[in-house]
């Protein structure tokens, strides 16, 4: 698969209607990204769904409602933003599972209060699993940023984005209306998670899809990736654009402040403020 190059997804936002934007991003990944014929390209770009549907479209036709998990990081922050400059009816979740870090916490409400939407905290004790530095004792892994994205750190949280997607597509189910679960993952700039990568959203969409009321009778879930393949300084550039409250959020996997500066999610960040680029992951 081919990876879009630094500019694919780059565009000034500011004034620009949310039709506008969503069709330019997806124009862009569309015709830079080869799609194998097992990975669903509801996955790797920005779906907009059936016609019809769509946030603030005219003609009375219904606006798009989303889950957004809000972690009170970069990520998910540029999601929320991005969902909300779509139209998009957007209610968030965030987790508390026994992380480290849950700092991030306090940030995802001042994000969401920020935004003046609703966010829902769901507890679940992943400590109970371990295997990861983020729910133990275990130090956190540092190593230079260049090798970043070539193994999986023990930062690895054991199924975490699994059990999210799938407490994300029970609470939308019950609450009704919500068929869309958005997602601040990457490809790029990333620690080299395997539930990060593009195969996964789409086995999970079909999994969640199959095995839900609103699959089975709606038409399913859509998971939308809108950064799956931006570099970190891509997304702040894109965020920012869009007045993203970057200074309420929290990166570091320490759960410091001042940040460590040397875990992986720091580092990215870091390297993303100052413009820098990623080393494209073979492979994606």
């Amino acid at each position: 698969m081919t990876v879009p190059s630094s500019d694919a997804v780059l565009c000034d936002v500011t004034d620009t209607s949310s039709e506008e934007l969503s069709g330019f991003i997806l124009k862009k990944v569309m015709e830079k990204v080869k799609f194998p014929d097992n990975i669903s390209r509801v996955s790797l770009c920005l779906y907009e769904g059936p016609p019809g549907q769509g946030g603030m479209q005219g003609g009375g036709a219904p606006v798009t409602s989303a889950l957004v998990l809000l972690s009170g990081g970069l990520d998910s922050t540029t999601v929320l933003a991005y969902a909300l400059k779509k139209g998009y009816d957007v209610a968030t979740l965030s987790f508390d599972y026994g992380q480290r870090h849950n700092i991030e916490l306090l940030s995802s409400r001042s994000v969401a209060d920020f935004y003046g939407v609703e966010n829902t905290v769901f507890k679940i004790d992943l400590r109970q699993v371990g295997g990861s530095s983020l729910t133990s004792e275990m130090p956190v892994e540092k190593r230079d940023i260049e090798k970043i994205g070539e193994s999986v750190p023990n930062t690895y949280v054991p199924g975490r984005n699994t059990i999210f997607l799938s407490v994300a597509a029970a609470i939308a189910e019950v609450r009704g209306g919500i068929d869309r679960i958005m997602i601040g993952a990457n490809a790029i700039d990333y620690s080299g998670y395997p539930d990060c990568r593009p195969a996964y959203f789409s086995a999970m969409e079909r999994a969640l899809s199959l095995g839900t009321r609103i699959g089975n009778e709606k038409g399913g879930f859509h998971i939308e990736v809108p950064l799956q393949y931006l570099s970190k300084a891509e997304i702040i550039r894109l965020g920012s654009s869009l007045g993203a409250p970057y200074h309420l959020t929290t990166s570091c996997y320490e759960g410091k402040r001042p940040a460590c500066g040397r875990c992986d999610s720091c580092q990215l960040r870091l390297r993303g403020l100052h413009g820098g680029g990623p080393k494209r992951p073979a492979g994606i």
